[in-house]
């Protein structure tokens, strides 16, 4: 790969003139012997975010044969694609996606590809037409994530079991707008209110998958005076900011009113327990070892599956135990 030739030939350089190896690492240590991965990592705006980070961290690091070079986009699509540009420039044996939106990304991905450097989608999907045979054809090599929309349609499913046909007022916090999880979670919880004329959406925003967006939401509409019954959070982090806010308000959470997240992080999996939080989808981030597959099977000249959905469950306080709430990794 083109990166291990450059640091060959730097140790080559430095063996001439007594230098160091790069960060610091000397050619005894085999550096030159990594796979150098770019990882373009959304950001860190939420505790499932944080644990995928650790995921790749874990699974690409030096001991497994890896180098991992992550940046962080701060929730900003221009951040990522310069990220990508730099990474192309460095000259990475793969680079690691993980999308702030769906689309946007035929002219990165296209000078990738040109590079002959692999990009394996991680989480969020982006526009599958670049994978479909058009011009411009598999500008991606994989994408390891969820089914959004099989996620929002199980959430669905439970409001309607627990509420039957009575009349449900509904506040929806949304995600960043246009990310894969915002879109299939909305879209499930639309075709929920088409087919349940007795719900009623009141209120509808993007919390941008954070607690304190979450928070100032909801106390937003309570300062309004808009009744509600649900709250249909796409993350955690939203749900627990819609829990301290109805909790400063002197509402209870799971009585008052039910809430619906997403993710399923081991802090809101106690809220289950304790009734706060009423149903919980889960969405895996723990897409590091499944990543190191892949390269590996690219390196062994393999063909790996182009989609990869992630099995996973939901939970509710019924069945949900204190092993599995210890044993969640994240």
């Amino acid at each position: 790969m083109k990166f291990r030739l450059i640091l060959m030939l730097l140790a080559v350089l430095c063996l001439l003139g007594g230098c160091a190896a790069p960060d610091g690492a000397t050619t005894d240590e085999g550096y030159d012997d990594l796979i150098v991965v770019g990882f373009s990592q959304v950001g860190a705006e939420s505790d499932w975010r944080n644990a995928n980070t650790r995921s790749m961290q874990q699974a690409l690091s030096a001991e497994n044969g890896f180098r991992l070079i992550i940046d962080d986009a701060q929730q900003k699509k221009e951040r990522q694609i310069t990220a990508i540009r730099n990474f192309i420039h460095q000259g990475v044996d793969y680079i690691v996606l993980a999308p702030t939106t769906e689309d946007g990304w035929e002219t990165v991905l296209g000078e990738a590809k040109a590079a002959g450097i692999p990009v394996i989608i991680i989480d969020r999907m982006i526009d599958r037409s670049l994978a479909t045979g058009e011009p411009g054809d598999d500008l991606f090599t994989c994408w390891i994530g969820s089914d959004f929309t099989r996620q929002g349609n199980a959430a669905v499913a439970w409001l309607e079991g627990r509420f039957g046909s009575t009349p449900v007022r509904i506040v929806h916090l949304q995600g960043n707008y246009g990310s894969s999880a915002q879109v299939g979670r909305s879209a499930s919880l639309d075709e929920g209110l088409r087919r349940n004329p007795q719900w009623t959406l009141v209120a509808r925003d993007s919390g941008d998958f954070t607690q304190a967006k979450g928070q100032e939401l909801v106390e937003a509409y309570l300062a309004q005076g808009i009744g509600f019954d649900v709250i249909f959070a796409e993350n955690d982090n939203m749900a627990y900011g819609a829990i301290d806010a109805l909790k400063n308000a002197g509402l209870t959470p799971g009585k008052d009113v039910t809430i619906v997240s997403f993710d399923a992080n081991r802090k809101a999996l106690e809220m289950v327990a304790a009734g706060e939080i009423g149903f919980d989808v889960e969405c895996n981030p723990l897409h590091g070892p499944r990543v190191k597959a892949v390269i590996e099977q690219l390196e062994r000249g393999e063909a790996p599956l182009k989609y990869t959905y992630v099995e996973e469950s939901a939970f509710d306080s019924q069945g949900l135990s204190r092993e599995l709430i210890d044993s969640r990794g994240y």
